[in-house]
């Protein structure tokens, strides 16, 4: 016997990035990825990033839930165009002792100053997206290889006033209310897919008994901000599946670890279908919005 805990995520802005990463263009998907909610539970449940996704770590049982989403509200995509960096900024303290090739490009500024206080002292073109970085032979940290920067122009995408119904399936319903409460008391900030979007009201739904299409028709959709939205018994949602279902596709967002360089991940697959709710679905009580 299975059970599944449903999470809503709902916020002004969501970002779920499969493909791009620290790229010109953030892309968003259009619905959670496994590894934007699995690495959100572990940061609710204090789990250090040095963890795996192993049979023998908590990380590991997260990862091993069935996943499902349930598009209540679609949301909106939305572009905000960045301009990173360029320009011209006063120097930091930290920017000479990190850098030695800036140290020696202000030299003569430095040993000219009057003064007992660091400040004012500049350099031409340095202040932007750092470019070609590796570790630099003298210091050992990683430095750009080019002492002037040039402007970053990014693109990044977001829905906006979008609402999914998240679905865990396990076969211990324990680990999951564990979850559940981890939820409402993180031990880390929380984020949808990206540090700029913090979800907003309740997150932790409860778990119930059955699988994530049982669960997921036998409950309405979750309420949004105009109360007067015609009720809606049909719906998108996907599912996590084995490889040999007929329809599945492979996606590339089951976590195997969140280390500091950088996410692992490895395929899934999962199938879309649109789902009709009970007549007698249960409607949502108590739910902070």
């Amino acid at each position: 016997m299975t059970s599944v805990l449903l999470i809503r995520l709902a916020g002004p802005l969501q970002s779920w990035g499969v493909a791009s990463r620290f790229s010109a263009r953030r892309d968003s998907h259009s619905r959670p990825t496994k590894s934007g909610v699995i690495g959100m539970c572990a940061a609710a449940l204090g789990l250090p990033r040095s963890m795996e996704a192993t049979e023998s770590t908590v990380l590991g049982e997260l990862a091993r839930a069935v996943f499902g989403v349930r598009a209540d509200r679609p949301g909106v995509p939305v572009r905000d165009f960045h301009t990173v960096g360029a320009g011209t900024f006063p120097l930091r303290p930290r920017d000479l002792i990190l850098d030695h090739r800036r140290a020696a490009a202000v030299q003569d500024g430095l040993d000219a100053a009057t003064g007992d206080r660091f400040g004012h002292h500049t350099l031409a073109d340095w202040y932007g997206a750092p470019k070609r970085i590796s570790a630099d032979p003298v210091s050992g940290v990683h430095v750009s290889r080019e002492v002037s920067r040039a402007a970053l122009i990014t693109e990044r995408w977001y829905l906006a006033d979008a609402c999914f119904l998240v679905g865990l399936q396990h076969e211990d319903e324990d680990f999951l209310a564990s979850v559940g409460w981890a939820l409402e008391h993180p031990r880390h900030l929380l984020w949808l897919g990206r540090k700029s979007c913090p979800p907003s009201g309740t997150l932790s739904l409860g778990t119930f008994p059955g699988d994530l299409d049982t669960v997921f028709r036998g409950h309405r959709l979750l309420p949004g901000p105009d109360e007067t939205d015609p009720p809606e018994n049909r719906v998108w949602a996907w599912f996590q599946v084995p490889p040999s279902e007929h329809g599945s596709r492979p996606v590339h967002d089951q976590p195997v670890a969140f280390g500091a360089m950088g996410p692992e991940h490895t395929t899934r697959w999962e199938i879309a279908r649109r789902i009709t709710l009970a007549p007698d679905a249960a409607e949502w009580k108590g739910i902070i919005p």
